[in-house]
């Protein structure tokens, strides 16, 4: 049975001191190791000495080591590391942290959890430095799939099932009308024909729409908050064996890909009005 044995806890290498090192052999770096180890002398703080293959080694006092930290962690609390010199002389910045993503009107799945704990992560350190920080939460909350969507509520859908649970019956609805959409031509049509309304600015279409996204975001500020070991995560994948912790994460904004919705009209406008566009004759579908 081998015994481990730590040989130090921090080395120094003395070939990195020598300035024309290559003009030195392995014993002459060996004897050095050797003369310098025996001119240093241990203290409250380092408890022993020893030489290496031409490095000196060091072992801290672990006692003295685990009091300091754990009286530093109790003093500091959540600021703990933070008042590090190598800190104070950060510029502070404005900081944009766009993380997790997930598509409205589908469940929040184990894919978005890794995304979602990174970023908050980064998000929590970037404003433990003193930066102001931004978390943006882009959604997939524009496209076809809510021309689908859409009708398929319309066909499908229960308003009672979309307040009690959400995020599963919409789910429920899309799996549905995709079915149906690839067996029927009409339904097809039908979703090709919301969606275009839906870009048209039709009030009745955004007015569904803008319930399904509000809805959405309702479930996952529920979803962030709540703990790892509850139902809703454990539905989702994300098997986290029961820990009792919660994913603390929030946003200060919510954006996604509707956000261009308008934006991109101004921009059709304008490059139509310079001659820039012609107009396709299926559909009137706008190409470049």
């Amino acid at each position: 049975m081998s015994v481990f044995r730590e040989v130090a806890d921090f080395q120094l290498s003395v070939d990195s001191l020598l300035e024309h090192n290559n003009g030195h052999s392995r014993p002459d770096i060996q004897l050095q190791a050797m003369r310098l180890a025996e001119k240093l002398k241990c203290d409250t703080v380092v408890s022993e000495i020893s030489t290496g293959p031409g490095t000196v080694n060091f072992k801290i006092n672990r006692e003295l080591l685990t009091k300091t930290v754990l009286q530093e962690v109790i003093e500091d609390g959540s600021k703990y590391g933070l008042k590090s010199e190598l800190f104070s002389g950060l510029p502070q910045k404005k900081i944009v942290v766009e993380f997790s993503s997930p598509n409205v009107a589908k469940k929040f799945h184990v894919g978005h959890l890794r995304s979602t704990i990174i970023g908050n992560f980064i998000a929590n350190l970037k404003e433990a430095l003193g930066h102001q920080v931004t978390r943006i939460n882009y959604l997939g909350d524009w496209g076809m799939q809510f021309g689908l969507l859409g009708t398929g509520f319309q066909l499908f859908g229960y308003e009672e099932k979309l307040q009690s649970n959400p995020l599963q019956h919409l789910f429920e609805v899309y799996v549905q009308v995709n079915k149906e959409a690839a067996d029927d031509k009409n339904v097809a049509k039908s979703a090709h024909e919301f969606f275009q309304r839906l870009e048209l600015g039709d009030t009745q279409a955004l007015t569904l729409w803008q319930k399904f996204r509000d809805l959405s975001i309702e479930e996952y500020i529920r979803i962030y908050k709540v703990p790892a070991h509850s139902p809703a995560l454990l539905s989702c994948g994300a098997a986290l064996d029961g820990y009792s912790w919660r994913l603390g994460v929030h946003f200060d904004e919510y954006s996604g890909e509707s956000f261009y919705r308008e934006k991109s009209q101004e921009v059709l406008k304008l490059l139509d009005s310079k001659g820039l566009l012609q107009k396709t004759m299926y559909d009137q579908v706008t190409i470049l």
